[in-house]
């Protein structure tokens, strides 16, 4: 019910007339809107992320949540939606508690339900890429161990080492969706791709283009040895402090 209370404290007192009848929007609104964006977008979503991708393969296995940084976009956008909806149900408690005007509450709720899911599914995506940058990153030179080393150059590095089979497996397990060819493009059997034409080709073009922004995979990595920074001319790497000039 705290979603359906914040939902009607938002609205502004709206009305029409409709054949004779009062119709109330500030009460209609609320009981039919925000519940049903989140309980149909729920359902709806696997059909539109497989319209958007074009990928309609068995998935078995939960994605992490990295690797699918549309998905745990949306998901966090979601939660914050109903987060501020449940939070203006408890409007005049907040404004008790931070001594602001009851209709000061009102109208950060009004903004921030459309500013902070926003926010937060293009904050979310960004981190999601920067994990998955920070996976290929291990993939090619290891994991740091906290060993802090000095070159006879006076380079000071972190030592790594390769990542054990499971971890390999983890990163490895990686699902990249494919983007849908151009309208130019043919397939194996030399049939041109379909024109995006229309408001739905268009939508699907930039949804699919939205899935397929990840970072790729190093092809044919190999385990790294060692320190992951290759053998270093003259020697091996000196401890912190034990580099000294003769």
């Amino acid at each position: 019910m705290g979603i359906l209370e914040g939902s009607l404290r938002m609205m502004p007192a709206w009305e029409i007339n409709f054949l004779g009848h009062t119709v109330s929007l500030s009460v209609l609104i609320p009981a039919l809107l925000p519940l049903g964006i989140i309980f149909t977008g729920a359902a709806l979503w696997p059909f539109f992320e497989q319209w958007a991708t074009g990928d309609k393969s068995y998935h078995n296995v939960n994605d992490r949540p990295r690797n699918a940084p549309v998905r745990t976009g949306i998901g966090v956008a979601a939660i914050l939606f109903y987060a501020v909806l449940l939070l203006e149900g408890a409007n005049d408690v907040l404004a008790n508690a931070f001594q602001i005007p009851l209709y000061t509450v009102t109208w950060i709720s009004r903004i921030a339900v459309f500013v902070l899911p926003i926010g937060g599914y293009f904050a979310t995506k960004r981190i999601c890429l920067g994990l998955q940058r920070k996976d290929a990153n291990m993939l090619t030179h290891g994991v740091e161990i906290g060993i802090i080393r000095q070159l006879p150059s006076g380079e000071f590095i972190e030592e790594e080492r390769p990542l054990n089979e499971e971890e390999r497996a983890v990163i490895d397990s990686k699902h990249v969706f494919e983007p849908l060819p151009a309208p130019e493009e043919a397939d194996e059997n030399g049939v041109p791709a379909p024109a995006a034409r229309g408001p739905m080709g268009i939508a699907r073009k930039f949804a699919n283009r939205a899935f397929t922004e990840t970072v790729a995979v190093p092809a044919g990595h190999e385990a790294v040895e060692g320190n992951g920074h290759g053998e270093v001319e003259g020697g091996e790497h000196a401890a912190i402090g034990s580099h000294e000039e003769q």
